[in-house]
């Protein structure tokens, strides 16, 4: 516990694991649990961050399903999984909402505290013998807070190891805690038993907690700087200094965490945990079909999303309907024409891209979390997802197609509407591609927003209507290439003017549709070429969202293990294989008056992690 920016998100990253590798950054300590080093390959850790991220068009009980599918493949009985996620529900209370929809900003789902219990809940489904909470009531009110931390309460008396930071807890919650470690600016002001030993011990620097205060506000308004004026500032950190001080002055060079439960519990929670914990992950095809089914649910479901879309479709139809209706075979017909399918291009790959970057840097979150889980690979999510997208994302070319194509007067054929619907629809799978590359990118939606707009804006310009390949400059000739408006407005054009015959009076008039290729410099071209490039573009932006989303896999910095003489720390040799599960022993700190061990931590210069050791996990 502590106030804002005091490092507890930092110290529970580090002991979980989950501060991100950078090469400016340099982690040196020792984490034991039981005298072994702890890591994921001896315990099942669970992590759950203050952001709650699912997909919003699931159930509760949908989520926890597929959950338990990926990550428990060894209960092949639809039976058994079905019972294991109904005792989860139960357990975390959302029995009542298991069959609501999580939902998002646009369609109201499950509460705030609700979903906090739900990202309990998916941590849950392999077992883990440790649970890292980062101020798991941020967002809620004090009833759903009080609910939040009572479920953390339960899975410890369960069994499992809960550590979590908090900000300021009421009254009735600071009063679940065993153990409590109170940082300012990433220094240790406190640590030990939560009651009443933080009370007694500031009283004897004259700090008393007036009767009927919640003991966790005393403590905050304690460690925290007032910043009101410059005569507060210069006392509040004075009175830090010396407390961090005094604390830094009796402790010793190990923190010890003594355990909650006894040797037996433990022997029994442990055991248990050996037989449900993750040894493999599902086949490939398995992980596809599980997450193509999570992917059309999503896609299928999202009925405001796809209304605004069917909407936009009709209604940019029936503008450029109304403005190039029923156009004729006169000369300045041709404009008029190649304005419209350029426009037609633009609109298209715009609606694709930008729906597809609005969404997918959130769906991004949630895969990388799910990811350094080992849930599944991301080829088959990548592929499902491609799949899963297809009928949903081809019906809105299709309805501004079927709505444009009469009003403009086109060329009247069924097979050349068919090419037309079908240019189009190509052409918004690969605006839909690159959008999710500039989605995997960058790390926020605005500033996906920000870039896929930006990008296309250059292929617009080099779509083939504005500036003729044939004049563009050398260097800049490569764009006309790679740009999915350029083809599909070439496509396009060679769908409509092939066969046509124009009004003419002058013998420079334009007679022929071939003609007016001729003049775009896409004379020599066939409709199936454009096809075969944008597929060529389409398949080459997924598999650089495929290579940018492998090389951004989250990678976590490494605890290095510095050299310590391990007769002053106390640390036993390493166990053997048969003294695994039982908890080692440390040398016995020093004792406060009731006999009770001291935890205690070295008060180290800034940018160090000392040591730590948990006994009992």
């Amino acid at each position: 516990m502590g106030p804002s920016g005091s490092g507890k998100t930092t110290l529970l990253n580090v002991l979980a694991g989950q501060i991100m590798a950078s090469p400016r950054l340099h982690l040196s300590g020792l984490l034991e649990v039981n005298g072994r080093p702890m890591s994921n390959k001896t315990y099942k850790f669970a992590y759950v961050r203050q952001e709650d991220l699912f997909f919003s068009q699931l159930t509760v009980r949908e989520i926890l399903s597929l959950a338990a599918e990926l990550q428990l493949p060894e209960i092949s009985s639809v039976e058994e999984r079905d019972e294991y996620v109904n005792n989860l529900l139960f357990k975390l209370g959302l029995a009542s909402c298991a069959d609501s929809r999580v939902g998002d900003a646009k369609v109201r789902g499950i509460s705030g505290g609700e979903k906090k219990r739900l990202s309990l809940a998916c941590e849950l489904i392999a077992s883990p013998s440790v649970i890292f909470a980062d101020e798991p009531t941020t967002g809620l009110d004090a009833f759903q807070a009080e609910k939040v931390m009572e479920t953390l309460r339960q899975l410890a008396q369960d069994g499992h190891t809960v550590i979590c930071s908090i900000h300021q807890p009421r009254g009735s919650v600071y009063g679940k805690f065993d153990d409590i470690v109170l940082l300012i600016e990433g220094a240790l002001v406190y640590a030990g038993p939560a009651h009443d030993e933080p009370l007694t011990y500031f009283s004897k620097f004259g700090y008393i907690c007036p009767d009927h205060v919640n003991p966790a506000e005393f403590l905050a308004d304690l460690i925290s700087i007032d910043y009101s004026s410059a005569e507060s500032v210069c006392s509040s950190q004075k009175r830090i200094d010396r407390l961090l001080e005094s604390f830094s002055q009796q402790t010793s060079s190990i923190l010890y965490v003594t355990p909650l439960t006894r040797r037996e519990e433990f022997k029994n929670s442990m055991n248990l945990r050996k037989k449900t914990i993750v040894k493999r992950k599902g086949g490939w095809w398995r992980q596809f079909w599980l997450l193509l089914k999570r992917a059309w649910m999503q896609a299928s479901r999202d009925g405001p999303t796809n209304k605004v879309r069917a909407r936009m479709s009709i209604a940019s139809a029936i503008i450029f309907g109304s403005v190039f209706w029923r156009m004729g075979r006169s000369q300045t017909s041709i404009q008029d024409r190649m304005g419209l399918l350029q426009v037609v291009a633009i609109n298209t790959a715009m609606a694709a891209l930008t729906k597809t970057v609005g969404v997918f840097p959130k769906e991004r979150a949630i895969v990388d979390r799910e990811r350094a889980k080992g849930s599944y690979a991301l080829g088959p999510y990548l592929f499902s997802k491609l799949l899963a997208e297809i009928p949903v994302g081809a019906a809105f070319p299709l309805l501004f197609g079927t709505i444009l194509y009469p009003m403009a007067r086109l060329h009247p054929t069924l097979s050349r509407f068919g090419k037309f619907c079908g240019i189009v629809t190509v052409e918004s799978f690969a605006a839909s591609a690159m959008g999710l590359t500039v989605g995997a990118m960058v790390p926020t939606t605005e500033a996906a927003l920000a870039l896929g707009p930006s990008l296309m804006t250059v292929f617009i310009v080099f779509g083939g209507y504005y500036v003729n390949a044939e004049n563009t400059p050398i260097v800049f000739r490569w764009i006309p290439r790679v740009s999915l408006i350029r083809w599909a407005f070439q496509g396009l054009c060679i769908n409509e003017f092939n066969g046509l015959q124009f009004d003419h009076q002058h013998s420079f008039d334009i007679q022929s549709g071939e003609q007016a290729l001729e003049r775009l410099s896409f004379g020599s071209s066939c409709i199936r070429d454009t096809v075969v490039a944008q597929s060529r573009i389409l398949l080459f932006w997924y598999c650089t969202t495929y290579l940018l989303l492998e090389k951004n896999k989250a990678r976590y910095q490494r605890l290095e293990q510095p050299p310590l003489d391990q007769t002053q720390t106390g640390l036993k040799p390493e166990p053997s294989e048969s003294d695994q599960v039982e908890p080692y022993q440390q040398p016995e700190p020093p004792l406060l008056d009731e006999g009770k061990p001291t935890q205690q931590l070295e008060s180290l210069p800034a940018g160090q992690l000392n040591l730590f050791i948990l006994e009992g996990l």
